[in-house]
């Protein structure tokens, strides 16, 4: 007979976003996981496979909860800038404020994992492609309705905008970077008029 499982895969699987995302996956041992999420090694292991296949499910499920929030914000009805404007405001305050040293967790994928991990880079290559696509979208919608200067290309905007955004996960972790993220997040909503 098969033994029920004694333990939420789903309530586990979120635990292990949160110490991936607050220790990193080199940091994150075995050892750490088991007593997190308080579910024995072989259950661990029956469940969500190796370590690596955990990371990546917690880094899918990051996207899962972040993606329906940008997607609502920058697909509202009535005029679009103030909605870009809003979400690059809402990216400069959380990579400055609270919890800021753990970032974002595809960032930190990015830097960690990407060089050496095929998996991780296309992972983060679709979530950076999606946050790409949305933006985009959005600045289209933006200059059918004539909100955008004339010239600006809204592909263009959109790249600007994302590796910006991502920017400000890293610059929020330094000491100074605060007054630069902010500065930075100003200077680039200027080039949408």
């Amino acid at each position: 007979m098969a033994r029920t499982k004694e333990f939420d895969p789903d309530a586990a699987l979120q635990a292990a976003l949160e110490l991936f995302w607050r220790r990193g996956y080199e940091a994150t041992s075995m050892a750490d996981l088991v007593e997190e999420l308080g579910i024995g090694r072989a259950s661990l292991y029956a469940t969500f496979g190796s370590k690596h296949e955990l990371y990546l499910r917690a880094l899918e499920r990051y996207g899962e909860q972040t993606d329906p929030v940008l997607l609502a914000e920058l697909t509202q009805s009535g005029p679009v800038l103030p909605a870009i404007r809003a979400v690059v405001r809402r990216y400069a305050a959380e990579s400055t404020g609270s919890g800021r040293e753990r970032g974002c967790f595809v960032v930190n994928t990015a830097v960690e994992l990407v060089p050496h991990d095929p998996s991780a880079a296309r992972r983060v290559e679709a979530s950076l492609a999606h946050l790409e696509a949305l933006l985009t979208a959005a600045l289209v919608r933006a200059e059918a309705q004539g909100e955008l200067p004339e010239g600006r290309d809204p592909r263009a905007l959109a790249r600007m905008l994302m590796v910006l955004m991502q920017g400000m996960r890293v610059m929020g972790k330094v000491a100074d970077g605060p007054a630069r993220v902010r500065d930075a997040a100003e200077q680039a909503l200027v080039l949408l008029g």
